[in-house]
């Protein structure tokens, strides 16, 4: 499959029409259609359902749409990243979860770009499983993941910096005037979890037993939507210090006793060549974490 072809899909499946496509392609509409024709005998599956209207994609449709994205998304990063060798610049991905600790990888990067202005940053929010994967596809070159998050098969630098587990809870919620929470408190509440495995297996750990012993009222991968379900109920839902701002939002966050800390790790493919870009970024990110660490 040629990426000219890919282009040519992806534009028909935006558009939704061959004419449309075909003029914004600057092809001739019979030339168009033989080329998808083409590409669905070559992939040996049928991509687009043709309607009256408009042409909708197909299940493997939507599947190439997705993963002709994220391909034609990385050739232009590496196209861009070689064609910048002799200056500093180039596209830095980073994927992360939801972390005050991306304050600290905040600071250097504004230094870069402010020293380096042919420096793209691209920032992808998603917890640790999603920003794991798209590192392994290529389409992130750092990963900033929290602890327990398995890292064997990476290389990885830990920050000087952890975050505070606790519980989110609305104002009015009995546990709200609370100075910390045990696992005793939360025994008769309505809980809400990260749906990370090992996160859960760290909070079974602090919980003193299983959470099928509790009453887990649902999960989670990221806090903001989760945090509305909570403001207007009475679930709680375990997560980070800091993500949510409280002040004046009629949400409260009461730390866990014993305090239940999480270390912060940036994250890379092993062997992984990075542009110059990001070769400097790590580097800056090494002297920055020895020289808080020391």
């Amino acid at each position: 499959m040629e990426l000219r072809v890919l282009n040519y899909f992806l534009t028909v499946a935006r558009e939704k029409t061959i004419s449309k496509a075909a003029e914004v392609l600057h092809l001739s509409q019979p030339t168009l259609s033989k080329q998808l024709k083409d590409l669905e005998e070559e992939l040996g599956v049928q991509l687009f359902i043709r309607g009256n209207r408009e042409i909708s994609l197909t299940e493997d449709g939507v599947y190439l749409q997705n993963r002709g994205k994220e391909i034609l998304s990385l050739v232009d990063t590496t196209t861009s990243n070689l064609q910048k060798n002799e200056v500093i610049g180039g596209d830095i991905m980073i994927g992360g979860g939801e972390t005050q600790a991306f304050h600290f990888l905040s600071v250097i990067l504004n230094e870069l770009m402010e020293k380096y202005p042919d420096i793209n940053v691209h920032l992808y929010s998603g917890n640790a499983d999603d920003v794991k994967d798209k590192i392994d596809m290529g389409l992130l070159d750092f990963g900033l993941v929290i602890d327990p998050v398995e890292k064997q098969k990476y290389e990885y630098l830990p920050l000087p910096i952890s975050d505070r587990w606790g519980i989110l809870i609305n104002e009015n919620h009995a546990l709200a005037s609370k100075a910390f929470v045990t696992p005793k408190d939360l025994t008769d509440h309505a809980l809400l979890i990260s749906n990370q495995t090992l996160v859960n297996n760290q909070l079974s750990e602090w919980l003193g037993e299983n959470l099928s012993h509790f009453n887990i009222a649902g999960s989670y991968n990221l806090l903001y939507n989760a945090s509305l379900l909570v403001k207007e109920g009475n679930i709680v839902a375990f997560c980070i210090d800091g993500i949510i701002n409280t002040k004046g939002s009629g949400l409260v966050f009461v730390p866990l006793k014993p305090a239940l800390n999480a270390r912060i790790n940036i994250i890379w493919k092993k062997k992984q060549i990075f542009s110059n870009a990001g070769t400097l970024l790590l580097e800056k990110l090494a002297s920055h974490t020895k020289t808080k660490s020391s």
